[in-house]
């Protein structure tokens, strides 16, 4: 079975959801972008890096990253996996169809990007 992924509206602005049930330990998608050093993700800054360890990030920014519209879940439904310099995201329970997928981006982005205007996760902001 091919994991059907749309993005389309959320309670935290555009999601990634699944049209398709997705089983837990599945994966689901890769977090894909330019591989740029530790150096250059200080200088460009942004939401969409994704840091692999202490000299290389991924920028995830380009659209053709789907995974870039998974937003932040305080219950999240996924997981991220860094395995070399991929990022992997896998399903951590069962998610049903027409669900958005969600994993926890970590303190540090939480704290720098989300708490200051307010978390509008599912299980914060249930709209």
């Amino acid at each position: 079975m091919t994991t059907k992924l749309i993005k389309k509206r959320s309670s935290a602005g555009l999601g990634l959801f699944t049209t398709k049930p997705i089983k837990k330990g599945e994966h689901i998608i890769n977090y894909t972008g330019e591989l740029i050093t530790a150096e250059e993700a200080d200088r460009r800054g942004g939401r969409y890096l994704f840091e692999l360890n202490s000299k290389w990030t991924i920028d995830g920014r380009g659209r053709d990253n789907l995974a870039r519209y998974i937003n932040h879940g305080c219950i999240p439904n996924a997981e991220t996996c860094i395995e070399g310099k991929e990022i992997k995201i896998y399903a951590i329970k069962n998610i049903n169809a027409g669900d958005e997928i969600t994993y926890d981006y970590g303190e540090e982005y939480f704290d720098d990007f989300l708490r200051p205007v307010g978390c509008k996760c599912l299980t914060c902001d249930p709209a």
